[in-house]
């Protein structure tokens, strides 16, 4: 993961829109007409497909736009997470999708209180918002059951990741490209679904931590960059009804980490990044946790980038949480320069201030030009495009300023 050294570089946070033909393939599996090995022509195509696409745009730091992490359909906010459910021994499949059915359990350390999607604080300021299927605050998707942990949890990926790295790895060696990712779900992600096997939090967390480090270490043996999804550490926030303090937040967030590190032990770190959202739902988000009650937590993942919304309405102010916050020698931010809430194709020139202000507080060398959240399954195709063609002018545009 090289630092700047004579211009801004560019990647984005992994979801990009899929092709027609990988979504009917993925229509397919979700109805179980094919099993995961059937998705294989059209993932071969689609990787090679969206890395070229990338590279002609100008993206420096590319993926496979997570063809590899099954998806419901075009609009599909919970991609990120919804994969592992394939991945992982211990599940037993329900009919109950989060996003719809209400429910409370209460978690630890800090005794808070998680509820799901439909008791969200911000959807209940918003109720009326979020329940006009013309309001454009959550666009129509295909429900998605989650299933519950019944017994001890165990990795059964390997033969999924390892055709991901193939395909990444192979499509950069046609492009030409030299620095690429894949995405992965942390153990605070993982351990959202409904648990009936675990005595505790703890417990259930390492459970998570030791399944998912198989997949972090095979993107790793690979020379890969791992990301690591872990919106759970700000969107949990919204989740906690009624509203903590602070501190029993990070409380409860400081174990997730602790779990995180774990599973991430003894890996190198320079082909390690860490990112956080607020959640990929185009709503309101006035119930977000403030960026400057998780900064110094967020630093403590073992990780030498740092990925995070940072255009988005409710945190494009926060790049002044780093002059009280400076960044650890060695370290990277991700700051997204362009939001996957909005239709609006940011301006490269708004794209440059935007990486100006980080690059004034952090360094020219540590700021690489990002995106708040993934594209895909979020916006348009063709906007999801025009936003990655902003991101790498913008870029450039900033390093004629800044080298």
């Amino acid at each position: 993961m090289p630092m700047n050294t004579d211009r801004i570089q560019t990647s984005h946070v992994g979801s990009l829109p899929r092709t027609p033909e990988l979504l009917a393939a993925n229509e397919r599996f979700q109805a179980g007409e094919i099993d995961l090995a059937g998705l294989g022509a059209a993932l071969d195509a689609g990787v090679a497909d969206i890395v070229r696409t990338q590279r002609e745009i100008g993206i420096d730091i590319v993926n496979d736009g997570e063809y590899g992490h099954t998806t419901s359909g075009a609009v599909d906010y919970g991609a990120w997470w919804n994969y592992s459910f394939h991945r992982l021994g211990g599940l037993t499949p329900t009919d109950e999708d989060r996003w719809q059915t209400a429910e409370k359990r209460r978690s630890s350390p800090g005794n808070v209180v998680l509820t799901s999607f439909p008791d969200r604080r911000d959807r209940e300021r918003f109720r009326e918002a979020y329940e006009d299927p013309t309001a454009g605050v959550l666009a129509h998707r295909a429900s998605v059951p989650q299933p519950k942990i019944t017994g001890p949890l165990t990795y059964t990926g390997q033969d999924a990741v390892a055709g991901d790295i193939r395909r990444v790895k192979d499509a950069m060696a046609a492009t030409g490209a030299t620095q690429g990712f894949l995405a992965a779900l942390s153990p605070g992600s993982c351990a959202r679904v409904r648990n009936e096997y675990y005595a505790t939090d703890e417990e259930l967390l390492y459970a998570c931590a030791d399944a998912m480090r198989e997949e972090y270490t095979a993107i790793v043996d690979a020379g890969l960059i791992v990301q690591i999804d872990d919106p759970s550490i700000a969107e949990s926030w919204d989740q906690v009804n009624p509203e903590p303090t602070v501190e029993d937040y990070l409380d409860f967030t400081r174990l997730r980490v602790a779990a995180l590190n774990h599973a991430l032990r003894g890996l190198p770190e320079e082909q390690i990044r860490f990112h956080l959202c607020w959640g990929s739902w185009h709503g309101p988000h006035t119930t977000d946790l403030e960026l400057k009650h998780l900064v110094e937590l967020m630093l403590t993942i073992t990780a030498q980038g740092y990925s995070f919304e940072a255009s988005s309405p409710r945190h494009g102010h926060e790049w002044k949480v780093w002059r009280d916050h400076p960044l650890p020698e060695g370290k990277v931010l991700y700051p997204g320069m362009v939001s996957h809430s909005t239709n609006g194709v940011e301006h490269p020139e708004l794209v440059a201030d935007r990486i100006e202000q980080y690059a004034s507080v952090v360094g020219r060398e540590n700021v690489i030009a990002s995106t708040d959240c993934g594209l895909g399954g979020r916006l348009h195709p063709q906007i999801a495009l025009a936003k990655l063609g902003s991101l790498v002018e913008g870029a450039r545009l900033a390093s004629e300023r800044l080298f």
